[in-house]
């Protein structure tokens, strides 16, 4: 895995795990560290994709040391 795929890999984990603690929380960590409201109201609904989203961002950081990809490039 190149570089720049690495980078887009932790960057797509990190907003994954974002949105997991905003459905499971209603807590938004990039606005606590960058400012504005840290709180979101959102539906049940949006929070259920907002977990699912999470867990699959969890999930990928396995792709990170996956050495099978790198050898398919």
């Amino acid at each position: 895995m190149g570089g720049f795929s690495r980078a887009a890999l932790v960057l797509v984990i990190i907003g994954a795990v974002n949105w997991l603690l905003v459905g499971l929380f209603q807590w938004d960590l990039v606005t606590a560290i960058f400012g504005g409201d840290i709180v979101r109201e959102s539906s049940g609904i949006s929070r259920i994709v907002y977990v699912l989203v999470g867990l699959a961002g969890i999930y990928a950081i396995r792709f990170l040391f996956d050495s099978s990809t790198e050898r398919a490039q």
